[in-house]
């Protein structure tokens, strides 16, 4: 019985009627003749309300299921199916409530449906998460009414289940399509022009029209007796490092997203790139602790190990430690890597205080420093001030936004590459700095 009544609701049509005959019964008073006439229509709202509710509740029942995908793709549209069946023999009306994760903080998700008799019917949604993590889904329920809509009967499926957000791993696989494609540039992936022979050696072969004369082998020549050529390729199996501040720099929010997990879903499709021009591939996350250290390895299941290091990293609310950091890298590598290091710095005092410790990881290993442009700043500057107060403002933001390029100037004195990028561009940015690098063999 209880649990009847707890799937038993009144629809709002009950309600409108009922309105309705206390209306009725209220007019009755100054004429009689309602009087009769509405304790006939109360009868048979009485009877229909019955019906309903027998209808619902004898023979037959629906069936629901809620697919979702092995992991979601943070900062991407992730697809979420529901799939209904109805082994009623008439049609019904129904309304979904979904229990979506707290983290959405979406509590308004109803889908209305018609199904048709004896029919399956699907229907899916996107969520677009903006954090890492586990995220739980709780009951599924379903409101199903008949076309008197008098009452509904409530099925409650518990579907709980929990899905993890992992780092974007659909971003990533945009991007290595883009690397290997023709036409990367565009999607702003530059093509970089190769300077000298900071190559591998892979095969001699002989020569055709339009080979640099430089390449030719002159022992191979001799003994065959026609011209042949050295062949290279790219240096392979160097060790690349996404170097990560987990520090409080790091949880700064643009377009719903901290600095963080821009860094963490650059780092993913870059290393996945690097992956597939034969590299070695490694990470490390810091903030006042060695959080995480993957060391460098060109295996694809690399890749996963990555993915699962970062997808519940979460910055600290502390000052990053750079003399850690150089200790440990110090200690770690032992030989000469490729570290594209994210991190932030908003005034020049900030970099000052740890740029001992870049420009000491800087003579051992090719440092890249890579820290964002304040795209609220940038968009307060190319603004026209209308008062004193806006103008003022406006003489402040250019100040913060001259300091970004002064850092820039300052890490390049010292030998140490930059990248300076607005949070949207990071992974495109990173890629290109990587491929110039390969390209000019500074590694």
């Amino acid at each position: 019985m209880i649990k009847f009544l707890k799937s038993l609701y009144f629809g709002r049509r009950l309600f409108y009627s009922l309105f309705g005959i206390a209306i009725l019964f209220f007019l009755s008073f100054w004429f009689e003749i309602l009087y009769s006439i509405t304790w006939i229509l109360a009868s048979i709202l009485l009877v229909l309300l019955f019906t309903d509710i027998i209808t619902l509740y004898t023979g037959s029942n629906i069936e629901a299921d809620r697919k979702l995908p092995e992991k979601f793709s943070n900062s991407d549209e992730n697809r979420v199916e529901i799939n209904i069946k109805n082994a009623y023999g008439f049609k019904l009306n129904a309304e979904v409530i979904d229990e979506i994760p707290v983290q959405f903080q979406k509590r308004d998700f109803l889908r209305s449906l018609h199904l048709p008799p004896y029919k399956s019917l699907s229907f899916e949604y996107f969520l677009r998460p903006l954090k890492r993590g586990e995220y739980i889904f709780g009951n599924l329920n379903i409101y199903i009414s008949t076309f008197l809509k008098l009452a509904r009967r409530r099925y409650l499926f518990k579907k709980d289940q929990m899905v993890k957000v992992y780092p974007s791993f659909v971003q990533m696989k945009k991007l290595d399509f883009l690397a290997l494609d023709q036409k990367i540039s565009l999607q702003g992936i530059k093509k970089i022009r190769r300077i000298g022979h900071t190559m591998e050696f892979e095969q001699i072969r002989e020569y055709v029209r339009g080979d640099d004369v430089r390449t030719i082998n002159w022992k191979a020549t001799a003994k065959h007796s026609d011209l042949m050529v050295n062949q290279f390729q790219d240096e392979r199996a160097q060790p690349v490092y996404s170097v990560i501040d987990c520090g409080r720099v790091m949880k700064m929010p643009f377009a719903g997203l901290s600095l963080l997990d821009y860094a963490i879903n650059s780092s993913l499709a870059f290393s996945n790139v690097a992956l597939k021009k034969k590299d070695r591939v490694g990470m490390l996350a810091f903030s006042n602790k060695i959080d995480s250290l993957k060391k460098a390895t060109a295996k694809m299941s690399q890749l996963n190990q990555i993915m699962e290091a970062l997808y519940n990293i979460d910055t600290r609310y502390l000052d990053s430690d750079f003399s850690l950091l150089y200790s440990r890298i110090n200690k770690s590598l032992n030989h000469r890597s490729l570290l594209m290091l994210y991190t932030n710095f908003e005034h020049m005092s900030g970099l000052k205080r740890q740029l001992p410790f870049l420009k000491a990881m800087a003579k051992k290993h090719l440092l890249v420093v890579i820290f964002f442009e304040n795209t609220e700043i940038s968009k307060l500057t190319g603004q026209s001030p209308s008062n004193v107060s806006e103008s003022a403002h406006q003489t402040v933001a250019e100040l913060f936004s001259h300091s970004k390029t002064l850092m820039v100037k300052e890490l390049q004195r010292h030998g140490i590459q930059t990248v300076l990028t607005a949070p949207k561009d990071l992974s495109i940015n990173t890629i290109n700095k990587y491929l110039e690098i390969k390209a000019r063999g500074l590694l």
